[in-house]
């Protein structure tokens, strides 16, 4: 830390020395020229007079008078002494006290004759300066004739100039010898107090997180900016160190009390040991429409932003684990600026561990492949909600092609990998597997399928069902999240496809090749708190402010969150809150119902429909019940984010999850994780892929209204050791299900797939037809 401040008090004392040096040099040269301009115009004027009173003199060729004139000019003020040449230059009259230097010819003489024009000149004599000032001389010739006869020299002390140089470059020594000194002090002061101060205490605060005697993971030193790049390093690492604390306690703990909980290190090292152990270092790939960072411009910067998605939460401890690549869509109006010329940038920013990889697609082809064929094809045929699918074969020609694109990017990626781990997510590549296996049949490749498998009478309404399943069946392992979506999926093969199913073991033999069907049900992260004695009484105060911040009185919250989409059961959830009030009056100006409701793909017709449903029917009911500062139904219309949403989740009475048909539904799981203090009531619909788990809610058919109500009106009155004891249960199934045992479990199963030889997939497919 000295050696640093010697350095820097060094740099300033040079650099400050250098800029007040220049600066005196400027000034000083300044000060001497405007010393001689004043010199040249005192002698322009005393030579103009001069000349008038030699001139005669010259006229009659008078040499006596001359010098006369010459020796009584020469005792002037500042004059060294006066001379006067002819037209040769040669000197007719010279002052007595002229120095003998300059009594023979100096060159203005000459110049001013030649010229016709008064010069001047500068020289040095014995150390002293001089200045000399030429002035032509003329006689007359005739009345209108004028002839240069000679010239009348000023000699001048002009030493004065120097003593006055000399004095202000004494004056700015001075000055800058002092304002080094002090430059000095203040430096070593502010040094010791901006600098080493701050670093001392980021340096406490290290050690006390090496000694775990501090356990957040951040300091309160806002000082610690003056070093910006150093304070967010240290940060970073301070981070990093918590967290595997934290990791390691809870291990400890856990092996402690004999559980098997996933965290989010035991993923990473889980993924890790089977890509060594079985696949010999391979890497994992994962392809996605939605990217895990968006690049976007925030005023005149980039910002990274993390879409609020629990895949990111998942998937990235594995790709940092294994340096692994996502394949997704570049969507962030910033994404272009961000990557690579092979399209790549690694990832996360704070701390690059592994590559992103960007499919740019045209807004044609988005358009087609994404809100065509995807959200208004496939999305409502997968989900039993009366909306009918639109299939034009437009958007399938988009889809294919933008499977093509992603499946072209994946295969680029996985090029110099042996044995690649590919992990494909959604709907929305149902065409990718089969495309990448063709290419790589070493590669394992699995595909997770995030919303619900019809029934296959109603899959068979899609004009290319089987160019989809054919697709689906190059994966070595197709993922639903209940078994029943897993029969589905078997049965539509069946129906479509020339294939041999295995029912005993959930597999489809088909071109020499076996796909396994199985269920992984998805999850949510799930962090532990410590218990606070005031938990209950945080709920009612946060409720409270809650409730003034939407300008609303109550005494029960109940809260729902969804994208705005025609499966989520959003209308029936308002028929039944308004039934609730016509049944049990006593909960009007009490119960308080919002509806957090995310606008989604609103330039589909059917989404922008809804989205104007779903707010005239929150305005009808309220209009039929509001009074004074209540209404029933808060309608928030916009993107919320996990922190924004936590609030509503941990001090709702209650969460209404009403999906007219869902593959999972992880708004169920996020408000049993919030629930720290192990209250609120979950109403779930039978529907949701979550009810098949989380028993202990209270589960409704969302079109059933009276029912409904009921439930609404049944939680609301629940017994605080009811609620308690369900909310336990809930959260136990939570916590041993949670997101990185669905990470472990689904990546873990693909990298043990046994990749069979054509001729042994012959063989096994001649067996079981016998």
């Amino acid at each position: 830390m000295r050696l640093l401040s010697a350095r820097l008090i060094v740099s300033l004392i040079l650099g400050v020395t250098l800029v007040s040096l220049l600066s005196s040099y400027i000034e000083v040269r300044g000060e001497q020229r405007r010393l001689r301009r004043d010199l040249g115009r005192r002698a322009e004027v005393l030579g103009e007079s001069l000349a008038g009173n030699v001139e005669p003199y010259l006229q009659r060729q008078s040499p006596r008078e001359l010098e006369r004139i010459v020796e009584r000019f020469s005792h002037r003020e500042q004059l060294a002494g006066v001379a006067v040449y002819n037209n040769q230059s040669e000197p007719i009259a010279l002052s007595s006290d002229l120095p003998k230097e300059l009594t023979t010819r100096p060159s203005a003489v000459a110049l001013a004759i030649r010229q016709d024009k008064a010069q001047s000149q500068f020289l040095q004599q014995d150390g002293a300066s001089l200045y000399i000032y030429a002035v032509p001389l003329h006689v007359r010739m005739n009345e209108h004739h004028n002839e240069v006869a000679g010239s009348l020299v000023m000699i001048q002390d002009a030493s004065y100039i120097d003593k006055q140089t000399a004095h202000m470059w004494r004056g700015s020594f001075l000055r800058v010898l002092v304002q080094v000194l002090l430059i000095a002090l203040i430096t070593l002061l502010i040094v010791r107090w901006s600098i080493e101060g701050p670093i001392a205490r980021a340096a406490q605060w290290m050690r006390a997180l090496r000694t775990g005697r501090f356990v957040g993971p951040r300091a309160d030193f806002p000082d610690l900016d003056l070093l910006r790049p150093l304070a967010h390093e240290v940060t970073t690492f301070a981070e990093s160190l918590s967290a595997a604390r934290t990791a390691a306690e809870k291990e400890a703990q856990l092996r402690e009390a004999a559980e098997s909980v996933w965290t989010a290190d035991r993923l990473s090292v889980h993924i890790r040991s089977r890509l060594r152990s079985q696949l010999n270092e391979s890497r994992l790939f994962v392809v996605s429409n939605r990217e895990p960072y968006t690049h976007v411009h925030q005023g005149r910067s980039v910002q990274a932003i993390v879409p609020a998605s629990g895949l990111v939460t998942a998937l990235e401890p594995v790709l940092r684990a294994s340096d692994g690549t996502w394949v997704a869509h570049g969507s962030g109006d910033a994404d272009r600026e961000t990557v690579d010329r092979f399209d790549r940038l690694r990832v996360p920013p704070e701390d690059p561990r592994y590559t992103l990889r960007r499919v740019w697609l045209t807004k044609e082809e988005e358009e087609g492949y994404y809100y065509g064929f995807s959200n208004e094809g496939l999305w409502p045929l997968c989900h039993i909600a009366h909306t009918r699918p639109l299939f034009r074969t437009s958007d399938w020609e988009h889809y294919r092609s933008a499977n093509e694109k992603f499946a072209e990017a994946v295969l680029k990626e996985m090029k110099d990998v042996e044995q690649p781990v590919l992990l494909a997510q959604d709907y929305h590549f149902a065409l990718l597997p089969r495309m990448v296996k063709k290419e790589r049949p070493d590669a394992r490749i699995a595909i997770f399928w995030h919303i619900p498998w019809p029934m296959p009478e109603a899959f068979g309404i899609c004009p290319w069902q089987r160019e989809l399943l054919d697709g689906l069946l190059g994966a070595d392992l197709i993922g639903f999240h209940i078994r029943s979506h897993c029969t589905n999926f078997l049965q539509s093969v069946d129906r479509a496809l020339e294939s041999r199913i295995d029912w005993e073991h959930f597999t489809v033999n088909r071109e020499d090749h076996r796909t396994a069907v199985k269920p992984f049900p998805i999850s949510v992260d799930f962090t532990e708190a410590a218990a606070e004695s005031s938990a209950q009484e945080s709920a009612y105060s946060d409720r409270a402010n809650l409730f003034r911040e939407l300008g609303v009185e109550g005494l029960f919250l109940g809260v729902g969150v969804d994208r705005v989409d025609y499966t989520k059961g959003i209308l029936e959830r308002f028929l039944a809150i308004e039934r609730l009030m016509e049944k049990h009056p006593v909960y009007r100006e009490k119960f308080v119902f919002v509806q957090i409701g995310a606008p989604s793909r609103t330039h589909i017709k059917r989404y922008h429909d809804l989205l104007a449903e779903v707010e005239a029917e929150a305005e009808r009911i309220n209009w039929r019940f509001q009074t004074g500062k209540w209404k029933p139904i808060v309608f928030l219309k916009r993107q919320h984010s996990h922190k924004e949403i936590d609030r509503y989740y941990r001090t709702a009475d209650l969460c209404l999850v009403t999906s007219l048909h869902d593959g999972m539904n992880l708004v169920a799981k996020e408000f049993v994780a919030a629930r720290h203090d192990e209250q609120g009531v979950l109403i779930l619909s039978r529907f949701t892929g979550a009810a098949r788990e989380l028993r202990d809610a209270v589960v409704v058919n969302p079109y059933d209204i009276e029912q409904t109500a009921e439930a609404i009106r049944r939680s609301l009155e629940m017994e605080p050791e009811e609620r308690t004891a369900r909310m336990q249960r809930l959260r136990k199934v939570v916590k041993e299900q949670n997101i990185y045992r669905w990470a472990g479990n689904l990546i873990g199963e693909l990298c043990e797939v046994r990749l069979d030889a054509p001729d042994e997939m012959k063989a096994i497919s001649r067996a079981s037809a016998v």
